[in-house]
């Protein structure tokens, strides 16, 4: 398992991305939010992504340059079509209109649709945050093919249906929940699959219904389950509250098309701290909160207390020093890219 520079990873990823047929910006933006998912320690959402993306341009499910077109809009709302952009670009420029809308008018909210994989939900709200803001985002995959079942079933119904809030603060490390509402991400177990590794009970169940620890039983007919274990139905509940957001206010409906194309529709909203409270006092009240959850001495098993959004930083710190590790058979695949668009001697991977 190579264990590569971000810088690095970076550039490889820019170059087989314009490779594939984007311009350079948008395969900058793209390489920025991906290998930031690997730094953060979200390998599912990172560099093992590229040839996924690569391989949905050539059958036509992602438009490089896509058009970005406001279908619908008001003083404080926007409705965005992507078009089968690439959906980092889409849903990054969404976020900074309703952030600038926010700017004006307090409070602004965006929905986006017909985009491809946003990649780390949290990319999103975390730009407002660091523009004053409260953030949220909700993304969901509408008519495509899902992977989680309700509670108390056994047959997929919903997507992992993801959910950001970011807020502003004092601290060294943002503060945010990223979370989805199935028991993981799907793109973990993808990275399970890519590793040969087994995955915790709970996550999972097969074909047949049963738990399962075979990360490969997902491609298999088996399907993933609701966050919250034994108490499952409350990440149910949220998971259909996001799924109406994302996928019912946007447009693109719901429902199970193992055919359909991947279709991340995105609510997304700011709030301008500004209007509730001064900016500055809320900010430093939340930093005294975070302090005063870590003061909390720690539990039998555990060393630290964080606040939410902590870890993630001290990950990429760590990774930045130390580099990323990329599994063998993604690195496989990036050497085969690099070799089949000729930039493999220049990005030293021959």
């Amino acid at each position: 398992m190579p264990t590569v520079q971000a810088e690095r990873l970076r550039e490889i990823a820019v170059k087989l991305l314009m490779g594939g047929g984007a311009g350079r910006e948008e395969a900058e933006t793209v390489s920025r939010h991906c290998v930031g998912a690997n730094l953060a320690g979200h390998d599912s959402h990172g560099i093992i992504q590229i040839p996924t993306y690569i391989d949905r341009v050539k059958r036509g499910h992602i438009v490089p340059g896509a058009p970005f077109d406001i279908v619908r809009e008001t003083p404080t709302t926007t409705v965005v079509d992507g078009n089968w952009g690439y959906g980092y670009v889409v849903s990054e420029r969404a976020m900074q209109m309703t952030i600038d809308k926010a700017e004006t008018y307090s409070v602004a909210a965006a929905t986006v649709f017909r985009q491809s994989h946003v990649g780390r939900v949290a990319d999103y709200p975390l730009m407002a945050a660091r523009a004053g803001m409260i953030g949220i985002m909700t993304a969901d995959s509408g008519r495509a093919a899902k992977a989680v079942v309700p509670f108390g079933g056994r047959e997929p119904r919903l997507g992992t249906n993801p959910i950001c809030i970011a807020m502003p603060s004092n601290l060294e490390a943002p503060i945010f929940i990223d979370m989805a509402t199935s028991a993981v991400a799907a793109g973990k177990l993808g990275v399970a699959v890519a590793r040969g590794s087994s995955i915790p009970e709970g996550w999972l169940i097969d074909k047949d219904g049963n738990p399962s620890t075979d990360p490969a039983d997902l491609r298999q007919g088996g399907a993933m389950l609701p966050l919250g274990g034994p108490e499952g139905h409350k990440g149910y509940g949220l998971s259909v509250m996001i799924e109406i957001f994302s996928g019912i206010l946007t447009g693109l409906g719901f429902g199970h098309d193992p055919s359909g194309r991947h279709n991340d529709g995105c609510f997304m909203a700011a709030f301008k701290v500004e209007a509730f409270r001064p900016l500055d006092d809320f900010k430093k009240e939340v930093t005294e909160f975070a302090q005063y959850l870590k003061s909390s001495k720690p539990a039998k098993g555990f060393t630290e207390v964080f606040y939410p959004g902590e870890p993630e930083h001290m990950k990429e710190q760590q990774l930045l020093k130390d580099g990323i590790d990329v599994e063998d058979a993604t690195w496989s695949k990036l050497v085969e890219l690099a070799q089949e668009y000729g930039v493999a001697d220049e990005l030293g991977m021959s």
